[in-house]
Formats: C-alpha cells, sequence, structure tokens
C-alpha cells in the first residue's frame, strides 16, 4: 500500500512541474509581446495633414508596444479633430499599423459668415488655400452647392480662386467661377462634377485665357 500511496506522489509532482513550466512560458511569451514595438506606420488618404502629423495626434510617434495599442484607441484619437471624418485601422502583423483617414475637408471661405466651410458644414476661423465665395447663397441653394462643392476633385477646389454665386432667369443654381489660372467658367449645380475635367478641356485652346462654359453648350469663349 505505501509503494502505491509514492508513485501517486511522484505522478502529482510531475504534473505541477508540467503547469509550472507552461505558465512560465507563457509569462515568458507575454513579457516578449509587450516588448515588441510598432516600427511601420503606413498613412492613407491624408492630404490636409502629413503623415507624420496623424501620426504624432495618434500618438504613435514614439513606436510604442504593439500590444499595449489597441485599435480603437488610434481611431478614437485622430476622430477628435475637426477636420478628420473618419478613420480605418488595419493591423496586417504585428509591428505594423495601415491607417487610413477620411478628411474633413475645407471646401470654400465663404464671406457673408467670414468663415472656412468644411464637408460636413462645420465653420472654422482658420485659413487655407481654398476659394473665395463672395456674395451671399440663399439657403435653400446652399446646401445643394456645398454638396456639389464636396464631390469635385479637390486638385481641382485648388485651383479655383473665387465663385459668385450667379442665377439667371433660366437656372437660379447658377455660379460663375474664377480660376487661378486667369480662366472663368460658368457652372450650375447639376453638373457641377464637370469643373473635374477642366484641365483636359483647357489644353484644347492652346493655354489661351476665356470664359468656359459649361452650364449650357459646353463651349469655350476666348478672350480678345
Amino acid at each position: 500500500m505505501a509503494r502505491k500511496t509514492k508513485k501517486k506522489r511522484k505522478l502529482k509532482l510531475k504534473n505541477v512541474l508540467i503547469v509550472l513550466m507552461i505558465i512560465i512560458a507563457l509569462l515568458l511569451a507575454l513579457a516578449f509581446l509587450t516588448d515588441v514595438k510598432i516600427n511601420n506606420i503606413v498613412v492613407k488618404g491624408n492630404s490636409l495633414y502629413s503623415d507624420w502629423e496623424i501620426i504624432e495626434k495618434a500618438k504613435l510617434d514614439d513606436y510604442p508596444s504593439s500590444i499595449k495599442t489597441l485599435s480603437h484607441s488610434i481611431v478614437d484619437r485622430l476622430e477628435e479633430d475637426d477636420y478628420i471624418k473618419n478613420v480605418e485601422v488595419l493591423r496586417p502583423s504585428l509591428t505594423k499599423v495601415v491607417i487610413t483617414v477620411e478628411e474633413n475637408l475645407p471646401l470654400f471661405y465663404y464671406v457673408p459668415e467670414d468663415k472656412t466651410i468644411l464637408s460636413d458644414e462645420t465653420e472654422v476661423d482658420a485659413n487655407f488655400p481654398v476659394p473665395t465665395v463672395i456674395n451671399y447663397v440663399p439657403d435653400n441653394i446652399y446646401s445643394d452647392f456645398l454638396k456639389s462643392m464636396s464631390e469635385i476633385d479637390y486638385d481641382i477646389i485648388k485651383r479655383i480662386s473665387e465663385i459668385m454665386y450667379d442665377p439667371n432667369e433660366v437656372d437660379d443654381g447658377r455660379f460663375f467661377l474664377t480660376m487661378n489660372d486667369g480662366n472663368q467658367v460658368y457652372l450650375t449645380l447639376n453638373k457641377f462634377t464637370k469643373i473635374d475635367n477642366y484641365l483636359n478641356i483647357i489644353k484644347e485652346f492652346d493655354n489661351k485665357k476665356g470664359i468656359l462654359y459649361l452650364d449650357s453648350g459646353e463651349y469655350f469663349e476666348v478672350k480678345s
């Protein structure tokens, strides 16, 4: 009977040792993972902020521990910014983070309000290289105008100097745009995205200056 009891104790001791070894291995693995840092950060979709500014706002500039840095924390930090609408964070590997931002872009400076208008209709005091809307746009036109502006290629928006609300007897959603290169463009709300083809259209006229009618007829009137 005594020998059988001794054998059982040995088996129990062996099991305890195995459990301890597993625990130690897990603790060592956890310590290793905690020490692994994020060292590869990719930023996409940004134009207002540089890659490094996004990294700083996300508090990744000191390349923190990968295991301690949660994706939703990165999203929360970035979406606190007025100029960032949405953020998506992917973790393709332990040391790599891919941040894709959708910016809340400034669309135009609105003289009647003395404010810069962002794509979500937020008004801010900051100045940006965006067009100046020089006159009042009626409320029933304004929301459609803002929506149309948000759909334009942003590189084209930065080529517009001034915008004047200029309705006529045919269309109350008509605007007159002055471009940075000296050309002028007539547009209506239902045809606003046609301005995205501005550069290709102008090339056809050998850099001559004039008025581009995109509201009707789609023709170019060369200045004398």
